[in-house]
């Protein structure tokens, strides 16, 4: 077994630099406070997951190891019980804290928060399956799998946050769209992840890795896509009106616009 102080640097790590990288690119930076609150109520969100968890051991189909699940079975595991619930309560720690948060003025930010509460999330997670298993392989495997997974679902449910914030007032229609969306998308690709590791098929394990590859380039682009709009186009948003501003103060509702 490796030394604790391994495990739990090889837990963390990734989780630390995919923080700063994605915090890195946001230009008008962030409150920390409020930054450390998002991360922290992504741990509370995997707490709420850790215990429905426990709870479905007393359901007679979810108690079941995945290898003695028919296919039918393990899809449903994988995008309802697994993808859907651990998308589902980073989704309202990211909605209620982050997308309504008045400090939420510039497409980018929905990004780092979604981020910032997905890897909150993973730290625990992260931490329940290293440190049990002692070995800093599973850690290594994670830390290049696993980590970046959460944070890529992270970045498509707040790129389709940022699309709904922008036609808030614009086109309610749309922006309704974009949310439903920014829970829909990142639960499918957390489900085909999980599907493909919990069927058990060997061929399946090509088109994880084919789907993983897909997944992290996607997922960079967008990330770029969003940053880079903010550098050519910066603007703000006002969280009264929507309208789009140059500046801190709006001219169409008189409002400050306050970080």
């Amino acid at each position: 077994m490796a030394p604790l102080s391994i495990l739990v640097a090889i837990a963390i790590l990734p989780i630390i630099l995919i923080c700063l990288f994605v915090y890195s690119k946001d230009r008008d930076k962030e409150p920390i406070k409020l930054l450390i609150k998002l991360f922290f109520l992504g741990i509370v969100s995997c707490f709420i997951v850790l215990f429905i968890s426990l709870a479905e051991e007393f359901i007679p189909f979810l108690a079941k190891d995945t290898n003695e699940m028919g296919l039918i079975e393990v899809i449903v595991y994988s995008f309802i019980n697994v993808a859907l619930v651990e998308e589902f309560f980073k989704w309202i720690m990211v909605y209620n804290f982050g997308y309504k948060s008045k400090h939420f003025d510039q497409l980018y930010d929905i990004v780092v928060y979604a981020v910032f509460v997905s890897l909150g999330f993973a730290f625990l997670e992260n931490l329940f399956y290293v440190l049990p298993e002692g070995t800093v392989k599973v850690g290594i495997i994670r830390a290049l799998l696993a980590v970046p997974g959460h944070a890529c679902d992270a970045i498509f449910m707040g790129y389709y946050l940022s699309i709904a914030r922008l036609y808030k007032y614009k086109n309610p229609q749309i922006a309704k769209r974009n949310i439903y969306l920014s829970i829909i998308v990142p639960t499918i690709l957390h489900g085909i992840y999980d599907f493909c590791l919990f069927a058990s098929i060997p061929a399946l394990l090509i088109i994880f890795f084919v789907f993983i590859t897909v997944l992290y380039v996607f997922s960079l682009n967008k990330l770029n896509t969003i940053s880079k709009e903010l550098i050519r186009d910066n603007f703000f948003i006002c969280p009264k009106c929507g309208s789009r501003v140059r500046e801190r103060f709006c001219p169409h509702c008189n409002s400050i616009i306050e970080k």
